[in-house]
C-alpha cells in the first residue's frame, strides 16, 4: 500500500482511496466477438439481437429533484434549514449517480466476461451535447463513462476494444446486400432495404455493421493503408486495411466516411 487519501462528497459522505500495487496476470482472450451499437431508446444493442433497455435514472428522478430544489431556493441564505435542504439534494443527485455507475460497472464486465472482442463506435459526446434537445438524455446515459470501463475492464480479464470510425454509415448500410440508403431519417427506427427487400431494425442493422467491419479488418492482410478502426490500447495498430474492407465488403464509401479515411491517412503520415 502506498497511500491513502480520504475525501468528502458534497452529499457529507466520507471516502477513504488506497493506492497500492498488485500483478495483473495475463489475460487469455476466449469467447466470440459482438458488434455494439450504443442509444437513447436502448442503451445497448448488440450484434447477437440483444436490447438493453435504457435505465434513465435521471428522468425517474426529476419529479423528486424538482421538488427538493425549490425547498432548497426558498430557505433563507446561511440558515441551518437550507445547508439540511443542500444535503438533500446533494444526495438524490448522488444516488442517480451510483445508479448508474452501478448499472455501467455490471453490464460492462458481463460482456467482457462473455467475449474476447467487443465492436463499438468511436463516440463524439462532446460535440453530441451540443444538441440542447438531446444533452440531459445523452449525459444521463454515460456511454463515454461505458466505453472507458469497457476498455480497462478489457485489459484485466481478457477483451480487445475495437472502435469503428465514428463517420462509418452503420444504420445507413444494409447488412445482407451492401446498399447504403442515404436518406434514412433519425426518426426512422426500421426500414426496408430498397434493393434486397430485407425489413432492419436500425439498431440491430448497425450492430452487425460494426460487428463485420471490425471481424473483416482484424483477419489480417498485407496490403498497405490505413485504419479506420482503432484498438483502445494501441490507436495506431493498424487492424484494418481500408482498401481491403471496401472491396469484401462490397459498398461504396459515402462522402462523409471518405473524407474521415482521408483525415485519417493525413494524421498517420505527418506522424510517420
Amino acid at each position: 500500500m502506498k497511500s491513502v487519501t480520504v475525501s468528502m462528497t458534497p452529499a457529507g459522505r466520507y471516502y477513504a482511496s488506497i493506492l497500492c500495487e498488485c500483478d495483473i496476470p495475463e489475460p487469455q482472450y476466449e469467447g466470440q466477438t459482438i458488434g455494439c451499437d450504443l442509444g437513447l431508446k436502448d442503451f445497448l444493442v448488440t450484434s447477437e439481437g440483444e436490447h438493453v433497455a435504457a435505465p434513465q435514472y435521471l428522468r425517474q428522478s426529476e419529479r423528486r429533484l424538482r421538488r427538493m430544489q425549490r425547498h432548497f431556493s426558498r430557505c433563507k441564505r446561511g440558515s441551518r434549514g437550507r445547508e439540511a435542504a443542500r444535503l438533500v439534494v446533494a444526495r438524490e443527485h448522488e444516488h442517480v449517480s451510483n445508479q448508474r455507475s452501478d448499472f455501467l460497472h455490471k453490464l460492462s464486465r458481463r460482456l467482457v466476461d462473455e467475449n474476447q472482442a467487443i465492436c463499438a463506435e468511436s463516440l463524439n459526446v462532446k460535440g453530441m451535447m451540443a444538441n440542447h434537445c438531446l444533452a440531459k438524455s445523452i449525459g444521463d446515459a454515460g456511454w463515454g463513462e461505458f466505453l472507458r470501463q469497457l476498455e480497462y475492464k478489457g485489459a484485466w480479464y481478457g477483451c480487445h476494444l475495437w472502435q469503428v470510425d465514428r463517420f462509418f454509415p452503420s444504420s445507413k448500410r444494409c447488412h445482407d446486400c451492401g446498399h447504403i440508403l442515404q436518406d434514412l431519417r433519425l426518426s426512422q427506427r426500421s426500414w426496408a432495404c430498397p434493393e434486397c427487400g430485407v425489413v432492419h431494425d436500425r439498431d440491430e442493422n448497425a450492430a452487425r455493421n460494426i460487428s463485420t467491419f471490425c471481424t473483416v479488418g482484424t483477419t489480417g492482410t498485407d496490403t498497405p493503408g490505413e485504419s479506420p478502426v482503432t484498438d483502445s490500447r494501441n490507436p495506431e495498430a493498424p487492424h484494418l486495411q481500408a482498401g481491403v474492407v471496401h472491396r469484401q465488403m462490397g459498398y461504396d464509401l459515402d462522402d462523409s466516411f471518405a473524407l474521415g479515411i482521408t483525415a485519417l491517412r493525413e494524421v498517420l503520415g505527418a506522424a510517420a
